[in-house]
């Protein structure tokens, strides 16, 4: 099972999407569902909703081409980014690979759903797309250890995170102000589950995963998650503290 949310009447509704039986809504699984996903995992009713989800009838579900996806959820406490960690993304912008993690945040103003059309700012002659692993943390996660940290992990999305690479070269201060125009967090479209990650290995399969930023249909840049400067284990763990 993984975690979408789908337009309906003009607005995001949380949703259940089953790879054989397709997509249901929340608020047809459970009578007192949460109003978006992001309350769902505040509550801890990730498990109930997929037990729901398992015993409703197919006709709780519609067919996933039937739907259009938006962004899984827009107002998370924070969207906390990782920069050049990939060794040859750091060599593109002559940027010496870092002995600590960067850390940026994003606001919430950023976040768009995928396939919605990415906005360029006037201050930009270049800005760039970049797909990248989003871990989403499902609960409370301060000073953990990294042998700790993938049980904090709900599941993964996929994102792209933009950057006006131009106005991040003229100084490295500028990063927060790279990163934070609107529509600079593509989101989504589904979160896989931490137990269905890596063709069912969980978070221990992560390493085995493959990023990849496709631009019409021409795969521009691909990566593993094995080849991280930092892993996602380590990243966590850094930033609990």
């Amino acid at each position: 099972m993984n975690l979408a949310s789908v337009v309906v009447e003009g607005a995001a509704a949380p949703a259940v999407v089953d790879p054989h039986r397709g997509v249901a809504l929340l608020d047809v699984l459970l009578s007192d569902a949460p109003a978006g996903l992001l309350g769902l995992f505040e509550a801890d009713r990730v498990d109930e909703v997929c037990r729901a989800a398992r015993r409703a009838g197919d006709d709780a579900f519609v067919p996933s081409g039937s739907v259009t996806f938006t962004a899984p959820y827009h107002r998370p406490r924070k969207v906390w980014g990782i920069g050049l960690n990939y060794v040859e993304h750091a060599d593109d912008l002559a940027a010496p690979v870092p002995d600590e993690p960067v850390i940026f945040l994003k606001g919430e103003h950023t976040i768009i759903g995928p396939g919605e059309p990415i906005p360029v700012p006037r201050q930009s002659r270049r800005t760039t797309a970049e797909a990248e692993l989003g871990l989403v943390i499902g609960r409370e996660c301060r000073d953990v250890s990294e042998a700790q940290a993938l049980s904090y992990v709900a599941g993964v999305v996929p994102v792209l995170d933009q950057t006006a690479e131009d106005i991040l070269e003229r100084n490295p201060r500028f990063l927060t102000r790279a990163k934070n125009f609107p529509g600079f967090f593509s989101f989504g479209p589904q979160i896989v589950l931490a137990g269905q990650v890596g063709d069912g290995d969980g978070l221990g399969g992560l390493s085995g995963l493959e990023v990849m930023t496709v631009l019409n249909g021409t795969v521009h840049r691909r990566n593993t998650v094995a080849n991280m400067r930092f892993s996602p284990a380590y990243l966590v763990s850094f930033s609990s503290q």
